[in-house]
């Protein structure tokens, strides 16, 4: 099989070339012809599969010959580290053609994506929230819209975008291409295809199939020890670069402060991060400044580092689909890699669900002298959120102090019971909490 063979323009057959493409994946191969041939696609592929190419490639080919200046193809995505991804292979593989694409994210300035919009381009790659703030402002005309483009649908919707996508489609044109991808296709994916996809070619590879170069493990322990332990397997393994996962953005922020704590050169990524710091992040990791990054599966998603020797999950995943996708992460390149989950007596179902994903028993392992006896703490001391003190409002809207301070009454008033919400405990919200 070679690239040729799907006859692309040759302004962007030269982008493949100039990219080193010489062999089509299986998403590659299997959705670039639908694509160009003008069908709606519903693909279902892990990341790196290479599906960006498989819908940027056709949509290059396309735009190539039509009107410039206005934006004809729209590409959503969940997070801006995956929408700088996409649009960098875009700009990559459409170096000749002239097409012009741009990001659209918030987080940053607005302005300049007014200027760039004003100018002109043809290929707009953008997360939901700013994109509706351009629409209601006006400044992206998508009335000639030909392309649209929802990557990464599950974590869209786990990340509560499917309104804002609902909003978004009631602004574009009936008549268009739409193309669908996803790494797991929950009941919800699947409901949303059937609305906005016109009789579609679906396309699904890899879907729960593991790397084979991926060795897994199962570590039990209590929740309130989960730390020590992670700290201790770390002591005792030979790792390059490790990618932890977490369930929360605040336990990933706090357990990288744990790590960086103990002597490790660990980063965390989580969405309350600055632009500028997720990608100082991410390009840490990449480069090797930081051997560790702890993420949540959301702000993981963009991720694309070849070389990572090991994926821990701190928190069990909530699929076995999930579980896939974040052990696909290493094992890549022909390299092989090592995936450790730490489980409590509350993940059971999970392990079962994914060993019969799997079709395999998972080994369970302990760490040579490490306490597992370690009695629990009363309350959570680890990842708990400080209580917030109840604000007053006045009528006129401005905030009054605290009721009390510290426990003191209010003057001329009686003593009041403690009113501050108790601590969280991690392991009674776990699962809940996104």
């Amino acid at each position: 099989m070679h690239f040729k063979k799907f006859n692309l323009h040759p302004h962007v057959a030269a982008g493949v070339t100039a990219a080193g493409y010489v062999t089509p994946t299986p998403i590659q191969d299997q959705a670039i012809p639908p694509v160009m041939a003008g069908r709606d696609v519903m693909g279902l592929a892990q990341t790196g599969t290479g599906k960006t190419a498989a819908f940027a490639l056709p949509i290059l080919h396309r735009l190539e010959q039509g009107e410039r200046g206005v934006v004809r193809a729209l590409i959503i995505a969940p997070t801006r580290e995956l929408a700088e991804q996409i649009n960098e292979a875009i700009t990559d593989l459409g170096r000749q053609t002239r097409l012009k694409s741009m990001t659209v994210y918030g987080g940053v300035n607005i302005n300049p994506q007014f200027e760039k919009l004003r100018r002109g381009v043809e290929i707009v790659v953008a997360c939901p929230g700013r994109l509706l703030d351009h629409i209601s402002q006006g400044t992206i005309d998508l009335s000639r819209l030909e392309i649209l483009v929802l990557d990464e649908a599950d974590q869209m919707f786990d990340m509560g975008f499917l309104p804002d996508i609902k909003r978004i489609l009631a602004k574009l044109p009936r008549q268009r291409q739409t193309l669908l991808f996803s790494a797991t296709m929950p009941t919800a994916i699947r409901g949303l295809a059937r609305e906005i996809l016109s009789d579609p070619v679906t396309v699904q590879v890899g879907h729960s199939a593991p790397p084979v170069t991926v060795s897994h493990a199962l570590y039990p322990v209590e929740q309130h020890i989960k730390t020590p332990l992670l700290l201790e397997l770390l002591h005792h393994t030979d790792t390059d670069s490790v990618l932890i996962f977490t369930r929360t953005k605040h336990r990933a922020k706090r357990l990288g402060e744990q790590l960086e704590k103990a002597g490790y050169k660990a980063a965390s990524l989580q969405g309350n991060l600055s632009q500028n710091r997720r990608q100082a992040a991410l390009d840490g990791f990449r480069d090797g400044t930081f051997q560790i990054l702890v993420a949540t599966d959301i702000a993981a998603r963009g991720i694309d580092v070849s070389l990572i020797s090991h994926v821990v999950n701190y928190d069990i995943p909530d699929t076995p689909e999930a579980y896939i996708h974040r052990i696909g992460r290493t094992g890549r390149a022909a390299k092989t890699g090592d995936a450790f989950t730490l489980v409590t007596s509350e993940d059971t179902t999970m392990v079962k669900a994914i060993e019969r994903t799997l079709n395999a028993p998972l080994e369970r392992r302990t760490v040579p002298g490490f306490d597992y006896a370690v009695p629990a703490p009363r309350k959570d001391v680890e990842f708990a959120r400080p209580p917030r003190e109840p604000q007053v409002r006045k009528p006129g809207g401005d905030k009054k102090k605290p009721a009390s301070v510290a426990g003191k009454p209010r003057q001329g008033g009686p003593a009041a019971p403690p009113t501050a919400t108790p601590a969280r405990s991690v392991t009674n919200h776990s699962r809940r909490a996104r």
